[in-house]
């Protein structure tokens, strides 16, 4: 028996999500049937949870198999399977005890802002046009207190996916600035549900005033959502890199 761990990118655009959904197509679907197409049915471990409309440019997927197609080959042959929306880059052999979620060591996302007067078509559905003033300089303050181990419930949208530890540690948080892309880049051991959509709208608060960056701390000592920023739509939000 191998294990197989699988790196590949999707546009979310198309997707309500990773995981398989009753009533709307997934990417976790999808890519469920390229997989049957080329090795059976076959138990997929993803590594995280994608909300509908985030992409992502590293995404991982472990399974086991028997089959003893070369791992070279096997992205040429699932890809002819996927539509054009999904692609898998690479595959190797990992250990016996490997996992693509639980043997993940963080994760980095980005959030891409289109900040331009003038909307761009060809951003609609993967960047937020955010037509004001952004300052950066507050914003990087503002992150830089976000920055550390923290109980995150300020930063998290509470549901029944959301229990127990809320304590997570960002190991990086920062705003760039590329002509009209502005880009928020976090890195940390693990998310919350919707973690990183609700730390850029936070930081788009300080940005607009309605913030400071020295209000940080108190709304993370708080452990009240309803103190941070609005979550951020989610067509700019993409999973990045995966460690391991």
């Amino acid at each position: 028996m191998r294990n197989i761990l699988l790196t590949m990118m999707y546009d979310g655009s198309c997707f309500h999500g990773w995981q398989i959904q009753e009533n709307a197509v997934s990417v976790q679907e999808v890519f469920q049937k390229g997989m049957t197409a080329v090795f059976g049915k076959t138990d997929i471990k993803g590594c995280s949870r994608t909300d509908s409309g985030v992409h992502a440019n590293m995404y991982c997927v472990s399974f086991r198999t028997e089959h003893r197609i070369p791992v070279e080959r096997i992205p040429p042959a699932l890809n002819n399977y996927l539509p054009p929306s999904i692609a898998v880059l690479n595959a190797q052999e990992m250990p016996e005890d490997f996992h693509a979620r639980y043997s993940c060591k963080g994760k980095e996302y980005i959030y891409k802002i289109w900040n331009n007067d003038i909307r761009n078509p060809f951003l609609d559905r993967y960047a937020l046009h955010y037509w004001y003033d952004l300052d950066l300089d507050k914003m990087n303050k503002a992150a830089s207190n976000i920055i550390g181990y923290h109980d995150f419930t300020s930063f998290c949208t509470l549901d029944k996916r959301e229990k127990g530890d809320f304590h997570r540690t960002v190991s990086g948080l920062s705003v760039s600035r590329e002509n009209d892309m502005v880009t928020i880049s976090v890195r940390a051991d693990g998310f919350l549900y919707n973690m990183v959509r609700i730390i850029v709208g936070t930081l788009l608060y300080v940005s607009q005033g309605k913030l400071t960056p020295e209000d940080i701390p108190e709304i993370i000592k708080a452990e009240d959502r309803s103190l941070a920023g609005p979550t951020a739509p989610a067509h700019g939000l993409y999973l990045n890199k995966v460690f391991y």
